[in-house]
C-alpha cells in the first residue's frame, strides 16, 4: 500500500506523525459527526448580483440536504448558478452580491456569518476546492508555505510540524518531488500540479464538508483517477459531505450519490445517480446527456479516417520545401529539445527532448498526457515564448530555431513580429490570461486594433461578429472577466484567441472549463472554423474523449518525451505503449454501472504500473 495513503487514513485528531502534540482550536461548529447524519441544510438560497443599477439573478429558491459521507453533483451550463449558489455558502461572493434564504451546517446559520466566526468555518469545517488555481493560490507565496499557513491557522503548532503535514499531503496528491516543489511558487508549476495543491490545502484540516468546484478541470486522466480515489477516501475516513460542482458526467458517474441540474438559476431535475442517468425527467437533462463525449466512438464513427501522413516519434525528420504548399507544414518539430533556463538559483530544466511531431494546415493534432509531461512547453515553444535548445523549429514555414551541427540560429524580436499575427492561443486558465482592468469587449478588441488597425464601428462591429461566433450575448462586451462564469471567460479567451485569423492555433485545455453542452458547440465552432479559415490546431487536452473527436491525429506526451504517435483510430483502438493503454483505461464513463467495473479494472492497471 502507498505509504502516504497510509498516512491520510490516521484517525483523527492526530491527522498523522506530524500533527502530534497539536492542539485544535475552539470550532465554531460543534461535535464530530457519522455516516447518516445531515451536515447541510439549505433552503430556499437565492443568490443575486447587482448590475447595471438592478439585480440579476444567479441562483433562485435552491434546496437540498446533505447527508454525513454523500457526494451531491452539482451540474449544469455555465452560468447555471451552481458554483455562486455554493460560493455563498461560505461568504466568497464577490461585493455585489447578495445570498438570501437558509443555509446551516450542523445546526449553525451560514448565511450571513462574519469576521471570525467565518474564518473559523472556512478551511476548518468547510474546504475549497477552487476551479482556477492560478487566481485562487497567492503568487507571492511558495505552495508550500500556503499549505502550512493554513495548519497554523486552525492549528497550535510549530511551523516544522506543519511543514512536516504539508509534504505529507503533497505526497498524497501526488505532487513530484515534494521536498522541492514545497518552496516553488505557483507559476513554476503545471495547471495540474497547481491544482493538486489547491486540493491538498483543501483537505489540510480533514473538513466536515468539501466543496470542489470543478476540482479535475486541469488533470489528467491518471492523476483524476488518483483525486477521485483519494476523495472517497476521505469520505470514508472522516464521513465528509462532499459537494461536487462538474460538467464532466464521467465523474459525476464515478462520484456522486445523488445530483442536482441546474440551468439559468433553478433547480431542473434531480434525484440519484442511476435516476438521472437512466431515467433523466426534465428535457434539459437528457439534452446534457446527449452531448457527453463517449471515448471510442468518434473513432467507430470515422472508421479509421485517414491521417494524411503518419508522423511517427523516431521517423526521419520531414525537411521543409520552400515554395511548395503541399510540403509546408504550419507546425514542423525536427529532433527539438526545449529548456527552462536557469534562473533564481534553479538549474537550467529540461522540460521535453527528441520531439518530432508535424501539423499540416486544415489538421488537429492532439497533444495528451499527464500534467509536467510537456505538453504545454511544446505549444508555447512554437509560440517563441521558450527557446528551443536543439533541433529545428518551423512555423506555416518560417524557421523559428534551427540549432544543429555548429548552427544556432533564433529568430530575433523583429523577425518575430509579423510571426505572432499568424498564430493564436487558447490558455488554460482564462482568469488568468485576461486582463482584468479592461472590458471583455476591449480584450476580444486588442489585437484587432494592434494588428489590423481597426477603429471605432468597424472595430466594434468585429468584436459583436467574434462573441456571436463563441455564443455570448453581444452586451456581455461591457462586463469585466470577473463578472463572468469560468465558461465564460473561456470562450472569450478563444474569441480572442481567433480574432486575427491565425494560420495555426495552439488550444491549451480550451474546453476544459466547459459544461458538456457549451463543449460540444465550442467544438462544433473549431471544426466549423476550420472549414472555413483552413488554420491547423495543435490541441493540448487531457480529455482523450474531446481529443478523438477533434483530431486526425493524437501523440501522447510522457516527462518530456513522445511516447506513440499516430492515427487517432489507432490510438484509441489499438494503443500500443503500456502508458498509453493506461491513459485509456482511466478515463471516466457517464454511466454509473460500467464506470463501477472500469474502477476496478482501472486500479488494478493503476497499481500495475504506479503513478508517476
Amino acid at each position: 500500500m502507498n505509504p502516504s495513503v497510509e498516512t491520510s487514513q490516521a484517525p483523527r485528531p492526530s491527522m498523522g506523525a506530524a500533527l502530534e502534540g497539536a492542539v485544535r482550536l475552539s470550532r465554531a461548529v460543534g461535535g464530530e459527526v457519522k455516516r447518516g447524519d445531515t451536515v447541510l441544510e439549505v433552503r430556499d438560497l437565492s443568490v443575486h448580483f447587482w448590475v447595471n443599477n438592478e439585480w440579476f439573478a444567479a441562483a433562485t429558491g435552491v434546496s437540498y440536504d446533505l447527508k454525513a459521507g454523500e457526494v451531491l453533483a452539482i451540474v449544469g451550463e455555465s452560468g447555471s448558478g451552481k458554483s455562486q449558489s455554493s460560493m455563498s455558502l461560505i461568504g466568497l461572493l464577490p461585493p455585489n452580491g447578495r445570498a438570501t434564504g437558509s443555509a446551516k451546517l450542523k445546526g449553525v446559520e451560514l448565511i450571513g456569518l462574519r469576521g471570525k466566526q467565518l474564518r473559523e468555518v472556512r478551511g476548518n469545517e468547510i474546504g475549497m476546492i477552487f476551479q482556477e488555481p492560478m487566481t485562487a493560490l497567492n503568487p507571492v507565496y511558495t505552495v508550500g508555505f500556503q499549505i502550512a499557513e493554513t495548519l497554523r491557522t486552525h492549528y497550535v503548532m510549530a511551523p516544522s510540524a506543519a511543514k512536516a503535514r504539508a509534504l505529507e499531503l503533497m505526497k498524497l496528491v501526488e505532487i513530484p518531488e515534494p521536498e522541492a516543489s514545497y518552496d516553488k511558487f505557483p507559476h513554476q508549476l503545471s495547471g495540474g500540479q497547481r491544482q493538486r495543491i489547491m486540493i491538498a490545502q483543501a483537505l489540510v484540516c480533514d473538513p466536515k464538508l468539501l466543496i470542489a468546484d470543478e476540482p479535475t478541470t486541469a488533470l489528467d486522466v491518471t492523476v483524476q483517477a488518483e483525486i477521485l480515489k483519494l476523495m472517497r477516501e476521505l469520505r470514508e475516513r472522516v464521513d465528509a459531505a462532499i459537494i461536487l460542482i462538474t460538467h464532466d458526467m464521467g465523474v459525476v458517474a464515478d462520484m456522486a450519490d445523488r445530483i442536482i441540474v441546474m440551468k439559468d438559476g433553478l433547480v431542473v431535475d434531480h434525484g440519484t445517480a442511476e435516476e438521472i442517468f437512466h431515467h433523466p425527467k426534465h428535457p434539459y437533462t437528457k439534452a446534457l446527456l446527449e452531448a457527453v463525449p463517449h471515448l471510442g466512438a468518434s473513432a467507430r464513427e470515422r472508421a479509421a479516417a485517414a491521417f494524411s501522413s503518419s508522423y511517427v516519434a523516431g521517423d526521419e525528420p520531414v525537411p521543409l520545401t520552400p515554395g511548395d504548399p503541399g510540403a509546408t507544414a504550419a507546425l514542423l518539430l525536427e529532433d527539438v529539445a526545449i529548456e527552462y533556463p536557469a534562473s533564481g538559483g534553479q538549474k537550467a530544466f529540461r522540460a521535453a527532448k527528441h520531439i518530432n511531431l508535424r501539423v499540416d494546415p486544415g489538421r488537429v493534432v492532439g497533444l495528451v498526457g499527464e500534467s509536467g509531461s510537456g505538453k504545454t512547453t511544446i505549444g508555447r515553444a512554437a509560440l517563441a515564448l521558450i527557446p528551443v535548445v536543439e533541433g529545428r523549429l518551423s512555423v506555416a514555414g518560417r524557421v523559428i530555431a534551427d540549432i544543429a551541427g555548429g548552427k544556432s540560429y533564433r529568430a530575433s524580436n523583429k523577425e518575430l513580429a509579423p510571426f505572432r499575427r499568424d498564430v493564436g492561443i487558447v490558455f488554460q486558465d482564462p482568469g488568468s490570461s485576461l486582463n482584468p482592468r479592461l472590458p471583455i469587449g476591449e480584450s476580444i478588441g486588442e489585437p484587432l486594433f494592434l494588428h489590423e488597425h481597426l477603429r471605432g464601428k468597424e472595430l466594434s462591429d468585429k468584436v459583436e461578429e467574434l462573441l456571436d461566433s463563441v455564443e455570448l450575448p453581444r452586451a456581455m462586451r461591457n462586463r469585466y472577466p470577473h463578472e463572468l462564469s469560468g465558461g465564460q471567460r473561456q470562450r472569450i479567451g478563444i474569441a480572442r484567441a481567433l480574432a486575427l485569423r491565425p494560420k495555426l492555433l495552439i488550444a491549451d485545455e480550451p474546453t476544459s472549463a466547459l459544461d458538456v453542452s457549451v463543449q460540444a458547440r465550442v467544438l462544433k465552432l473549431f471544426a466549423d472554423l476550420q472549414d472555413e479559415y483552413g488554420f491547423a490546431c495543435l490541441f493540448i487536452s487531457h480529455d482523450l474523449a474531446v481529443v478523438e473527436m477533434l483530431s486526425s491525429q493524437i501523440a501522447v506526451m510522457k516527462q518530456g518525451e513522445l511516447v506513440e504517435v499516430g492515427p487517432t483510430f489507432d490510438i484509441v483502438n489499438n494503443p500500443q505503449h503500456p502508458y498509453t493503454q493506461r491513459l485509456l483505461a482511466a478515463v471516466p464513463v457517464p454511466d454509473p454501472e460500467e464506470q463501477r467495473r472500469r474502477r476496478e479494472q482501472r486500479d488494478a492497471i493503476l497499481e500495475a504500473f504506479g503513478v508517476s
